[in-house]
């Protein structure tokens, strides 16, 4: 084998170099959407839309939006916007960290709605309740027109703050909520009657706690994953919730799926990935040890549900709660004298 000179050599080595360079470029632009292969199923297949951050309305979609600085109703209630919408392709959103809770509800088409992980029809009947600091995805369907009608909490909202709030789609009539909306906006716009806005308002706000009592409005299915959350480390099975629902197992999966719109398991997976979100973001505990403290012996099997239904791998929650607590420091005014 012939020799290489010193020239030789180093330019081989330049050029190494830089092909390395460019792969690490690449590895890295692609690895959200090599994730998204990998653990979202089989998602490019089915033409969902990336999990990167992303607002897009589109020519077609109509919207009618009322926002809490126009209504002293909204900014009493914590409640950011409210809004009725007939949408069409290309509407997508995504929020990779939803600052409030968001309620959303269809009432006419069909549209997807990303929920522990899996892309799920949202059809009319259905109401979908994504918590705050979640990953939180929904899109138009191609040739199919969706009419939906939402509320927006702020982060500072009673409903935003609770921690027993897990994302959950449930069958529920929206039209009340529609028909406030609409209620609350046209008093808003043409008479200015406060009394009026505030009787909107309370419709808004009692519909929304009538949807969200249903996470722990049965007590049976408050004491099972009552008792999940105080041992989450535990290796549940459906007939361990089951007993302590005091119910059959087969009662207690039908009445998991009608209450929470999950099965039981999905259930106790949603608790533990809230549970490991929390420790993540206001602890230092090692990731390994938050993965057991949730009831994971597989720290890398965690890591792959947590990306799954968050959006984040647990290490880059971690990260961005660093960064965020370093910005705030950098930016806070210096102590008097």
């Amino acid at each position: 084998m012939r020799r290489l000179n010193g020239t030789a050599y180093n330019e081989m080595r330049s050029g190494c170099r830089l092909l390395l360079r460019k792969v690490v470029f690449l590895c890295k632009l692609n690895e959200r959407l090599i994730a998204t292969c990998i653990f979202d199923g089989v998602a490019l297949l089915k033409n969902e839309p990336e999990l990167a951050e992303r607002h897009i309305v589109g020519d077609d979609t109509h919207q009618m939006i009322l926002r809490a600085r126009d209504s002293a109703v909204l900014r009493a209630a914590h409640i950011e916007h409210v809004g009725i919408s007939d949408a069409a392709a290309p509407y997508s959103i995504v929020r990779t960290e939803l600052a409030g809770t968001f309620l959303l509800g269809t009432i006419a088409g069909e549209g997807r709605m990303l929920l522990d992980g899996e892309w799920q029809a949202h059809t009319p009947g259905r109401i979908s309740l994504a918590p705050a600091m979640s990953l939180h995805a929904f899109h138009a369907v191609p040739g199919i027109r969706w009419k939906t009608c939402w509320v927006r909490f702020s982060p500072r909202a009673r409903v935003s703050q609770t921690n027993t709030i897990v994302p959950l789609i449930i069958e529920a009539d929206c039209n009340p909520l529609k028909c406030a909306i609409e209620g609350l906006q046209h008093e808003t716009a043409d008479s200015n009657n406060s009394t009026s806005e505030m009787l909107w308002g309370d419709l808004i706000q009692h519909y929304v706690m009538r949807v969200t009592s249903r996470i722990n409005g049965d007590a049976r299915i408050y004491a099972a994953f009552e008792a999940v959350q105080n041992e989450l480390a535990r290796a549940w099975t459906v007939e361990d919730l089951a007993e302590a629902a005091n119910l059959s197992t087969e009662h207690f999966r039908r009445l998991c799926v009608r209450t929470l719109g999950r099965s039981p398991m999905r259930q106790v997976t949603a608790l533990r990935v809230q549970r490991a979100a929390h420790l993540l973001t206001t602890t230092n505990e090692k990731i390994e040890a938050i993965a057991s403290d949730v009831g994971y012996v597989n720290p890398f099997a965690f890591s792959n549900t947590f990306k799954k239904i968050t959006g984040f791998r647990p290490s880059t929650m971690r990260e961005n709660r660093m960064e965020a607590q370093a910005v705030a420091t950098e930016i806070q005014p210096p102590t008097s004298l």
